[in-house]
C-alpha cells in the first residue's frame, strides 16, 4: 500500500519502540485501516503514537560510586567521581574527562562513559531518555590487578544514578508550532482552543479575502483530536499542518502521573 500510496510513511520510532503509519490525516489513516481489514482480511491494533517526552536535571550535584568485587580469583574494582550539570534546552550530552594524576588510568575512561550513557536511555521520573546534561568526570582510584573495563562501566553508571537523584530531574514534554489556514470569522474559536489546550497564538497573517493563517505553540499532548476538533469549528473549512518546535518543563500534575504510571509498569514487569 505504500508503494501504491506516496503520501504514506512507515517508519519505526527505536526510543518509543513503536513502528508509525503517516498519511495526510486522521481520516485518510482511518481509510488505510478499513482498505487493510476488508481487502486484506487483517486485524489492526492501532493507537495514537506515544508522546516523546524526555527528561533531564535543573541543579548540579555529585556523584560516586565505588565497584569491588572479590570472588576467590582475580577480583574487579573501580571508583568513579563525577559531577552533572544542565544544558541549556538542546544541547544534548557532554562528557568531559577532567581526571588528573592517572587515578583512572586513561584506557578506562571510555568505560566510565560507556556506563554513563546506559544511564541516559531511560531517566529516574518517567524512563524517558536524557538530555541537556553535561557529565563531568574529575577523580576515581583503580586497582593494578583487579581494575577491569567491566568494573569502570559499573563505577560510572552508579555514579551517575547517584548525582542524578540530587540534580532535581524533571520531565520535559514536546512543545510544536502550529499552522492554521482558516476563516476569519472562526480566528476567534481557533484562538480559544489552542488556549484551551495550554496553548498559545504567536501571530496571525491575513492572505486573500475572508482567508487567514494562525501561528501558535502547543503541548503534542494536547493535540488528541485536534483535527476532528477544528474541522468541527470550521465546518471542514481549515487546514493545519505542525512541527517540533521545542521541550518546555510539563506540569508537575503531568510529571506526577507519568511517575506513577512508570511506578506502575515497572511493578508489572517485575512480578
Amino acid at each position: 500500500m505504500i508503494a501504491e500510496d506516496p503520501t504514506l510513511t512507515l517508519e519505526h520510532d527505536a526510543n518509543l519502540n513503536e513502528t508509525v503509519l503517516r498519511g495526510l490525516g486522521e481520516l485518510h489513516l482511518r481509510s488505510v485501516f478499513e482498505r487493510m481489514s476488508s481487502q486484506f482480511k487483517l486485524e489492526i491494533d492501532t493507537r495514537p503514537p506515544r508522546i516523546p517526552y524526555r527528561e533531564t536535571v535543573t541543579a548540579r550535584a555529585e556523584g560516586h560510586h565505588r565497584h569491588k568485587k572479590q570472588t576467590g580469583g582475580a577480583g574487579q574494582f573501580g571508583e568513579v567521581f563525577l559531577r552533572i550539570e544542565p544544558l541549556p534546552r538542546g544541547s544534548g550530552f557532554e562528557f568531559v574527562d577532567q581526571v588528573k594524576g592517572g587515578t583512572i588510568p586513561n584506557q578506562f575512561i571510555p568505560a566510565v562513559q560507556k556506563g554513563v550513557e546506559q544511564v541516559l536511555t531511560a531517566g529516574p521520573i518517567a524512563g524517558f531518555p536524557l538530555q541537556d546534561v553535561r557529565v563531568i568526570v574529575y577523580d576515581g582510584k583503580h586497582h593494578p590487578v583487579d581494575s577491569k573495563e567491566i568494573a569502570f562501566v559499573t563505577a560510572g553508571r552508579k555514579a551517575f544514578l547517584d548525582a542524578i537523584e540530587k540534580a532535581r530531574p524533571i520531565v520535559l514534554e514536546p512543545i510544536v508550532s502550529l499552522e492554521v489556514l482558516c476563516p476569519e470569522s472562526n480566528m476567534g474559536d481557533v484562538a480559544g482552543d489552542l488556549s484551551g489546550r495550554r496553548g498559545q497564538v504567536t501571530g496571525t497573517r491575513s492572505l486573500q479575502a475572508g482567508t487567514l493563517t494562525v501561528n501558535g505553540l502547543a503541548p503534542l499532548s494536547e493535540l488528541d483530536g485536534y483535527a476532528a476538533r477544528l474541522k468541527a469549528m470550521t465546518a471542514g473549512h481549515a487546514a493545519w499542518s505542525m512541527a517540533l518546535s521545542h521541550y518546555d518543563p510539563a506540569p508537575p500534575n503531568l510529571q506526577q502521573q507519568l511517575a506513577t504510571d512508570y511506578a506502575k509498569h515497572r511493578r508489572h514487569e517485575e512480578e
